[in-house]
């Protein structure tokens, strides 16, 4: 898989070519704590679509630090299409990632070919005591952190896993994301988002409830929002065929 150093930072990202040649490649942006591995198999392999499931700085296997504001990490969003030579994007994101998304698509109108926004909201406040365990004591934060962010019929092994995810960062990238996530606020700005976009939110989220996803889709303009019965925060792992199936038949939209 490929590597890409970028700013004195050794990224890491999954690199899918669909059979045909994509005008409009995709990028998948992961949410806080997490890595390219958040992502499910069927969307890191969209059919007729080149695909990029990024490790953001300091996530996964990329090197460097995360960052401490959503408006750094879209500078660094940025940063990476100009380095893989991509004018314009679909923009994937998920939680953290789908504010990312929301931002890149109000600062970077014409670089936004479409966006997804998966389990997010205009507005992201954390818990304090998440903010207090994600700085001093990681183990209890994921503990904390799973007992809200999967749907009520996922299986014991998958929550483990998750765990697992989050004790594999470093304290200061997760605080860090944590903190980014807190003080994240476009409410005021959504209707000037310009790019199709897709909302997709679980009924079950804790993290980030319906109706965070309900009002997104009434203030951007051409947005459309898809319901996924009884999935949490992790929808597009708890309900893989759904999310992908909806993800699909959008990007295939957009490309007409």
């Amino acid at each position: 898989m490929p590597y890409l150093d970028l700013n004195n930072e050794r990224i890491y990202y999954a690199l899918y070519r669909g059979e045909l040649i994509s005008t409009r490649p995709i990028v998948l942006v992961h949410g806080a704590g997490e890595s390219h591995l958040a992502w499910p198999a069927g969307l890191r392999r969209l059919p007729d679509s080149t695909v990029y499931a990024i490790d953001l700085p300091g996530h996964g296997k990329s090197t460097g630090s995360g960052r401490s504001s959503v408006t750094e990490y879209v500078a660094w969003v940025a940063a990476f299409l100009e380095a893989i030579q991509v004018k314009r994007a679909i923009l994937i994101g998920h939680s953290m990632g789908g504010a990312i998304a929301q931002l890149f698509g109000l600062t970077h109108p014409d670089r936004a070919a479409g966006l997804v926004l998966i389990g997010t909201g205009a507005k992201l406040r954390v818990a304090p005591r998440i903010l207090e365990l994600t700085q001093h004591d990681l183990p209890a934060a994921a503990d904390l952190i799973s007992q809200y962010q999967w749907g009520p019929h996922v299986p014991e092994q998958i929550i483990r896993l998750g765990k697992q995810q989050l004790r594999a960062n470093r304290n200061e990238v997760i605080y860090g994301d944590y903190r980014a996530c807190d003080t994240f606020d476009v409410i005021d700005r959504l209707s000037a988002i310009k790019a199709p976009t897709l909302i997709i939110s679980g009924t079950a989220d804790q993290l980030t409830p319906p109706r965070y996803a309900a009002f997104m889709a009434e203030k951007i303009p051409n947005a459309r929002l898809v319901s996924v019965p009884d999935a949490g925060h992790m929808v597009m792992l708890e309900a893989e065929a759904i999310v992908t199936r909806e993800v699909e038949s959008f990007v295939r939209e957009l490309k007409k």
